[in-house]
């Protein structure tokens, strides 16, 4: 007798089945899983504040006029191209677990609706 498992979800880097969570890392085992959620990862700005407000500072002098606009282009740039994180974030019998992170919210948010709906599947 073949005991097939039932896929939710699976592509090149995440498979989840009624009884597993494969990442390319980790293979969690969906009985322990106790709830998931997607979790988001503020990245830190401090950084490209700092060059901007330098940056516009340095503007007002004369002789550091040039070396202000580079370093509050580079602030205000990199301000825009660094991107928040999101995490299908695991609750478990030994705590909390980020399963798997990536930039696309929208593929963090199938993998949790489908880690959800093995979880009803298994009862």
């Amino acid at each position: 007798m073949e005991n097939k498992e039932t896929v939710f979800f699976q592509d090149a880097n995440v498979t989840i089945t009624q009884s597993r969570f494969v990442t390319q890392a980790k293979t969690y085992a969906m009985n322990n899983i106790s709830s998931v959620c997607l979790y988001r990862i503020k990245r830190s700005k401090g950084l490209q504040l700092f060059l901007l407000i330098a940056g516009l500072l340095l503007i007002i002098g004369e002789s550091t006029r040039v070396a202000g606009i580079v370093m509050a282009l580079v602030g205000l740039v990199l301000l825009f191209l660094l991107k928040d994180s999101y995490s299908v974030r695991i609750n478990s019998n030994s705590g909390e677990a980020d399963g798997y992170i990536s930039k696309d919210r929208n593929y963090i948010l199938q993998i949790v609706n489908a880690v959800n709906d093995a979880i009803v599947h298994r009862g």
